[in-house]
């Protein structure tokens, strides 16, 4: 199915936990670990399987952005 149907359907595209781990530059076993530890993005077991919506592992992505230290926090001012 192309993601333009799954559009059409109201539905937006899944990754499976190998296409995830591949986006991240990870190995697989790194995803299951974070979802054991409860630190990964939310899954939905379809079957045997998991998948993840591509809007879960981007609010889980945004959740994990650390903001970079400003320099008056840090003690640089001047």
């Amino acid at each position: 199915m192309n993601t333009e149907r799954l559009a059409g359907l109201g539905l937006e595209p899944m990754l499976t936990t190998s296409e995830l781990a591949e986006y991240l530059g990870v190995h697989v076993q790194a995803i299951y670990d974070l979802r054991a530890d409860g630190r990964g993005p939310a899954g939905i077991r379809v079957g045997r399987e998991l998948r993840y919506r591509v809007s879960d592992v981007r609010n889980w992505l945004d959740r994990l952005h650390e903001p970079v230290p400003s320099l008056a926090a840090s003690g640089g001012e001047r």
